[in-house]
């Protein structure tokens, strides 16, 4: 399994309302609440046998009132 983070932003005043639909998903590992450009930061496990574009895609990206994603791929724990 090969983590990645991905920073949600939501539609404004929608961002509860995306994060309960991400646990019900049960896709992330862990979800927090952030401040900034993005309202929601996600890890997000990937099998090493899956296409990290199109696992996100098929479970998270559909979800109503996501506006915009940044994902950031991991590498190397040291």
């Amino acid at each position: 399994m090969r983590p990645v983070f991905v920073q949600i932003r939501c539609t404004p005043g929608r961002t509860y309302a995306v994060a309960d639909e991400i646990y019900q998903r049960e896709v992330v590992s862990e979800l927090y609440s952030t401040s900034g450009d993005f309202d929601l930061l996600a890890k997000v496990y990937i099998p090493e046998d899956q296409d990290v574009g199109r696992f996100l895609n098929d479970r998270l990206f559909d979800i109503a009132d996501i506006c915009r994603t940044q994902t950031t791929m991991t590498f190397k724990a040291f």
